[in-house]
C-alpha cells in the first residue's frame, strides 16, 4: 500500500497527533502566527500539502514500514541520498549565485536532510497531481505530466551518471531557459537591489536604516546584543571567499521581524543591514537570521551517523543547501541564538518564484514538468562525493542511475501511481483539517 485509505475513519485523529509532534511547541510558543499559518492552509488543498510535509513522510514511513521495505530503487546507496525534503512544484525560483549568474533551479532548503532519492520524487509527483487536479485536468492528463516528470529525470541521471560533459547538461540561466522558467529569469534580472532597499529601509542623517512598521520589530538592547554576538558567531561559518572584503559586514542596524512564510511559523526572525561590497549606500546588504526547524523527513530517519553529523538544524540547512545547490549564496552560514541553531542568508533582490497562475495549457505544463525534472536530477547529482561533505560519500547520480536501470518499466508507473493516490488522500485531508480549524478542534487555537 502506498498511500493510507481514504476510508480511515481516524483520521482527524492522525492529523492531530502529527501536527501535536510537528508543530506543538511552536505553535504554544505563538499561536497567533499558527492561526494565520493554518488560515493560508485552508485555502486550498496544494496550499495544505505545502504545509504538511510533516504528514506526508509519516504517511509515507508508515506505508513503507507496513511493506517491510523502503519500497524499489532503493538500496544502501540511493536510501541515503542528499535529499531537498520539501520538494513540491512550487519550490523553484531563481537566484543569483556566487559567481553572479541569474539561476532557475530549486529553492528554500529548509528541509533539506538525507534519506531515500524517491521520497523527493514521490512529493513532487502528488503536487503535480494537486495542481492538475485544480486546472482541471484529466486523469489521464495528470498521468502524462508525471510520466514526462518521471521520463526528464531519468535522462538527465543518465547523463550525468554517464560521464556528460558540463555543457550538455546546463543550469537554467537566460541563455538555456526557455517558456516560464526563462520568463522569471527575466523577471528577476529586471529587479534591483536599490528596489528591495528601498522597500525595507530608509535614509537618516546620511546613513541607511530599517524604516519603521511593514513587519519590523524595535529590539530592546539586550536583545539586540545577543542578535550581534550570534551575527558575530555566523562571520565565523564563511568560507574564505566570502570574507574578502571586511568592511561588508559592517552592521548599520537590526531589527525583528514578523510575519514570515508558511513553514516557518512561530520561528524567531531578525533582519541586519549591512554595510556590503562597497560604501555607496545602494550596495547594501541585508540578511537574515532565523531559527532553523527541525526537518519533517528527519523524524523518519533512524540512522545515528546522519543525525549526529549536524551541529544543530542551522548547521544542517545550510550544509544541505551548499551541498545540493552549486555555487550557493556566499552570505550563506548558520549561527545559535538562545541555544537553537539559526539559518543566515541574504533576503535576495533576485529571488523569483515559479508562478504557476498562468500556466494553464497542459502542454506548457508538460514542458515546465519536464525542466524541474532536470533540475531535480541535477540536485541529486551535486550533492555528494564532490561536494566536499564526507556523509555521502559516493556518486549519487552513478547509484541512482543503476538503480533505476535495474528496473526502466517501473519506474514512471510507480510515481504515477503514487501521486494519484496521494493526490486523492491530501484533498481528503484538506477537508478533514478544514473542518478541525474551523470548529476549533486544534489544541492551543
Amino acid at each position: 500500500m502506498s498511500v493510507p485509505q481514504l476510508s480511515d475513519e481516524h483520521r482527524d485523529e492522525e492529523i492531530l497527533a502529527v501536527f501535536d509532534t510537528a508543530f506543538g511547541d511552536l505553535l504554544a510558543a505563538d499561536p497567533a502566527a499558527f492561526r494565520v499559518k493554518f488560515r493560508k492552509m485552508a485555502a486550498s488543498a496544494f496550499a495544505f500539502y505545502r504545509g504538511t510535509a510533516c504528514l506526508f513522510y509519516r504517511d509515507l514511513d508508515a506505508a513503507d514500514h507496513e511493506g517491510g521495505d523502503r519500497g524499489p530503487y532503493l538500496d544502501e546507496r540511493t536510501s541515503r541520498v542528499w535529499i531537498h525534503g520539501d520538494l513540491h512544484a512550487e519550490n523553484f525560483g531563481t537566484y543569483m549565485d556566487s559567481t553572479g549568474r541569474l539561476i532557475f533551479n530549486v529553492n528554500d532548503f529548509d528541509e533539506a536532510y538525507v534519506g531515500p532519492f524517491t521520497w523527493d520524487l514521490k512529493r513532487f509527483a502528488a503536487s503535480i497531481a494537486l495542481i492538475g487536479y485544480a486546472k482541471a485536468l484529466s486523469d489521464e492528463q495528470i498521468t502524462e505530466l508525471v510520466t514526462v516528470y518521471a521520463g526528464a529525470y531519468r535522462e538527465r541521471i543518465r547523463a550525468l551518471a554517464t560521464g556528460a560533459k558540463s555543457d550538455e547538461v546546463p543550469p537554467f540561466t537566460l541563455d538555456t531557459a526557455q517558456g516560464p522558467l526563462l520568463d522569471a529569469l527575466r523577471d528577476a534580472r529586471s529587479l534591483t537591489r536599490f528596489g528591495l532597499l528601498d522597500s525595507m529601509t530608509e535614509i537618516r542623517d546620511f546613513e541607511r536604516r530599517f524604516a519603521p512598521g511593514g513587519g519590523s520589530v524595535e529590539l530592546d538592547a539586550a536583545t539586540r546584543y545577543k542578535v550581534l554576538a550570534a551575527f558575530d558567531g555566523y562571520l565565523e561559518t564563511l568560507p574564505e571567499s566570502s570574507l574578502t572584503r571586511p568592511d561588508s559586514y559592517r552592521v548599520k542596524d537590526v531589527v525583528g521581524r514578523r510575519g514570515i512564510g508558511i513553514g516557518s511559523a512561530g520561528l524567531p526572525s531578525y533582519n541586519i543591514l549591512l554595510e556590503g561590497n562597497s560604501d555607496a549606500l545602494e550596495n547594501d546588504v541585508v540578511i537574515y537570521i532565523k531559527q532553523a526547524q527541525t526537518p519533517a523527513v528527519s523524524r523518519h530517519i533512524t540512522d545515528p551517523v546522519i543525525r549526529d553529523y549536524f551541529q544543530h538544524e542551522g548547521h544542517r540547512t545550510v550544509i544541505s543547501q551548499r551541498a545540493l545547490q552549486a555555487h550557493a549564496d556566499p552570505w550563506l552560514g548558520w549561527t545559535e541564538l538562545d541555544g537553537a541553531g539559526q539559518l543566515v542568508a541574504e533576503i535576495s533582490p533576485y529571488a523569483v518564484d515559479l508562478d504557476w497562475s498562468d500556466i494553464d495549457d497542459p502542454e506548457e505544463i508538460a514542458e515546465v514538468v519536464a525542466d524541474l525534472g532536470r533540475a531535480t536530477a541535477a540536485m541529486h547529482a551535486a550533492a555528494d562525493d564532490q561536494s566536499g561533505e564526507s556523509l555521502v560519500p559516493f556518486s549519487t547520480e552513478r547509484a541512482i542511475h543503476a538503480a533505476i536501470a535495474a528496473d526502466e518499466d517501473g519506474f514512471a508507473p510507480l510515481l504515477v501511481d503514487f501521486a494519484h493516490g496521494y493526490g486523492a488522500r491530501a484533498r481528503a485531508d484538506h477537508q478533514i483539517f478544514v473542518d478541525l480549524f474551523r470548529n476549533g478542534r486544534i489544541p492551543g487555537l
